[in-house]
């Protein structure tokens, strides 16, 4: 079975979901492969209060709002000896709330968003390759798909989405230009638990972080299931040695984390766990390239940070939006395919550049940790080649005085700026999003124009050209 479309989606997630129902909504024709039948599971529950405004583009908040998800008014910490509690309602945040979700009910809720936005949703629809024409370097024009009764096909298109998520479809099984951080080589270990107590001194739904005296932390989310999903992450050597000292026992390692976590314990000493253990291992990847000649990466297709940014979802939605204004805008002929992918690459880059400096930044900024864990969650030399870290961090860390420091260490520089003059806890910064949300806004303002262009979300996502030029984020210039 052979089709045409203008545009093909690869993958059902949020930044596949987000891609395709933004697109459709504009009249284009879409058509999203999605490889498993949904519902699905998966990890990645808190969202960010900056994930609120792409739902409002795509249309989506009413669907999220009714359907009954822990409504998440902010986080707590108990981090490196202190504990300190953080409102969504200060100002200058994006939103005084988010949502602590059941990934297979929010990634539900966005698919079927995208079936009625018009896009044609075919799922338990695998996709073995895409057609480069004239090799890796050639563009992209065919998938070849097939399907669970054992049928096959191929689709032709004009543009690709690729947000196939972790398998990678372009960027780690076919152009092979992923690369794994080193900094955060990191194990998630996570179960699910019934009968936990809520913390008095926590907003109402917020996530718990909670470090470890020597490697790792925990998260805490609760949901609306009435489970808490809890989760250990520990750097990938200690996690070994914990292993190999209880026999291989995974339960074991978990279980014994949770004890020398007092806080976290306390709220499960009336709890039973009612999942098994689940494992993620070496997360946290880049690829080189975002886009190339006919096709866009987005969400974990293209990178993944250390969960403790509790990124993931924003990511993922906030390419796929890029993505969608950026195809349609060379659809309509207003910009040219150069220009659009351009603008994809320093936009979606920089945004995940702020964010992995800000993650190294914070397993450094607070005392009362591991040395070794520290410094094996601080970015690498190998980790920033290829990075433009200082240029991706000009928005955050203002100020031409800082401009030099920045190229040479730009962490040491955020440190300096996340620091607390006073050190007041509760004037301590949170974590990604949850404390810093103008690292994730929506780049709709001159400041965030990037190779002479701007996004703009009126009367739907498109590119357009700046008034101002910012050279430092035009490679090109």
């Amino acid at each position: 079975m052979n089709q045409e479309r203008q545009v093909v989606v690869v993958g059902g997630g949020p930044a596949g979901s987000t891609a395709a129902a933004l697109l459709a909504r504009q009249g284009f024709d879409v058509q999203l492969l999605e490889r498993t039948r949904f519902p699905r599971y998966h990890i990645g529950e808190s969202l960010l209060p900056s994930l609120l405004p792409v739902l409002d583009v795509l249309g989506a908040r009413d669907a999220v709002e009714n359907h009954g998800f822990v409504r998440k008014t902010g986080a707590f910490y108990g981090w490196g000896g202190q504990e300190w509690p953080l409102g969504f309602d200060e100002p200058g945040r994006p939103a005084a709330y988010s949502f602590q979700v059941v990934r297979a009910e929010f990634d539900q809720l966005l698919l079927d968003h995208a079936r009625r936005s018009g896009a044609e949703i075919r799922e338990e629809t695998p996709v073995s390759r895409v057609a480069l024409e004239g090799g890796s370097d050639g563009r992209a024009g065919e998938v070849h798909w097939s399907t669970r009764g054992g049928g096959s096909g191929r689709t032709g298109f004009g543009f690709l989405v690729d947000a196939s998520g972790r398998a990678g479809l372009l960027s780690a099984r076919q152009l092979r230009t992923r690369r794994f951080h080193e900094a955060f080589r990191n194990v998630a270990t996570w179960a699910y638990w019934r009968g936990a107590r809520p913390l008095a001194a926590a907003p109402s739904g917020a996530i718990g972080v909670f470090s470890l005296p020597e490697h790792g932390w925990f998260w805490a989310i609760p949901l609306h299931d009435g489970t808490l999903s809890v989760g250990l992450v520990t750097d990938k050597r200690s996690f070994n040695d914990a292993r190999n000292e209880h026999g291989g026992s995974l339960d074991a390692v978990y279980h014994q984390a949770l004890t020398r976590c007092p806080l976290l314990a306390g709220m499960l000493s009336g709890g039973r766990q009612v999942s098994p253990l689940k494992v993620e291992s070496d997360y946290s990847y880049v690829s080189d390239e975002f886009c190339g000649p006919g096709w866009f990466l987005a969400g974990d297709a293209a990178c993944f940070l250390d969960p403790l940014l509790s990124t993931g979802v924003h990511l993922a939605m906030y390419s796929g939006l890029l993505a969608a204004a950026a195809i349609g805008s060379v659809l309509r002929a207003e910009i040219d395919e150069t220009q659009a992918r351009r603008y994809y690459q320093i936009a979606y880059r920089n945004a995940y550049e702020r964010l992995l400096v800000l993650v190294s930044a914070f397993y450094r900024i607070h005392d009362g940790r591991d040395a070794y864990f520290r410094q094996a969650q601080t970015l690498s030399s190998r980790d920033q080649s290829g990075l433009r870290l200082h240029e991706s961090f000009l928005n955050i860390v203002t100020g031409a005085e800082d401009l030099h420091d920045a190229r040479r260490d730009p962490v040491a520089v955020f440190l300096r700026k996340l620091r607390p003059a006073d050190g007041d806890a509760a004037r301590r910064p949170g974590l990604g999003g949850h404390g810093t949300s103008q690292l994730v806004p929506l780049p709709t303002t001159e400041e965030h124009a990037a190779a002479g262009l701007l996004l703009t979300l009126d009367p739907y996502p498109r590119l357009r050209p700046a008034r101002t030029r910012h050279p430092h984020r035009d490679p090109a210039e």
